[in-house]
């Protein structure tokens, strides 16, 4: 089964301005994801999908593909992940012959996503028969909702000790993974039989403010 990693990366970003190469440690932010997807041998590919030339210009100098630049309709503030990533495997398809069995999303603000893990995702499809993975971390917090001018508890609804609290599992969006068809003929990314893979909260640091940053460079001088 032929693999592939899409990383999106445009040049947009609103929060931090060109945030995806901002130096980190002594390098781009987005040279750590390439560099983790580049280790993993199950990945044939590994693919930044931008409409940026700087950030082209980087990708490929860290050993990314950049096979097309992507449309610049296509990397707008409300552009979803799902056609930027169809775009990906259709350009592949119709210019290449290249058909991927499984499409991983990447994205670059993950600086301490690790191999082992984008590596564990795609075994997860190929050897448990997942449509699709996604990295989760666990959380016992103690949740409330407004309702009605009020605030009730949502979870846990019974009061126990932290030990017995059954966790909630939250998306931490460092790793898709799905099958092809899922992701071109359903259109979807996550559906069909769905995988969790585990992360770290201290390996799943996304860089979107400033404070990340600073967060991120301390674990990266600790080895986390």
């Amino acid at each position: 089964m032929k693999s592939i990693a899409i990383i999106p990366a445009r040049g947009g970003s609103k929060a931090i301005p060109r945030k995806n190469i901002i130096e980190l440690g002594g390098k781009p932010l987005i040279a750590y994801v390439i560099e983790a997807a580049l280790k993993v041998k199950k990945l044939d590919r590994v693919i930044v999908s931008t409409e940026d030339m700087k950030i082209a210009e980087i990708a490929k100098k860290y050993g990314a593909e950049l096979p097309f630049l992507r449309p610049k309709e296509l990397a707008k503030d409300e552009t979803p992940t799902l056609p930027v990533l169809q775009h990906a495997v259709r350009v592949l398809e119709e210019k290449e012959d290249y058909k991927p069995d499984i499409v991983v999303l990447l994205y670059a603000t993950f600086p301490l996503l690790q191999a082992e893990k984008i590596s564990e995702a795609i075994r997860m499809i190929k050897d448990e028969g997942f449509d699709s993975v996604i990295s989760v971390t666990k959380d016992k917090g103690h949740y409330w909702v407004e309702e009605d001018n009020n605030y009730i508890r949502l979870y846990p609804k019974i009061i126990e000790n932290r030990q017995l609290v059954q966790p909630l599992f939250k998306e931490n969006g460092a790793i898709y993974a799905c099958k092809r068809g899922l992701l071109m003929e359903k259109n979807e990314i996550v559906s069909g039989n769905i995988g969790f893979l585990i992360m770290k909260k201290e390996e799943s640091v996304d860089i979107d403010e400033q404070m990340d940053f600073e967060f991120a460079e301390f674990l990266l001088t600790k080895k986390i």
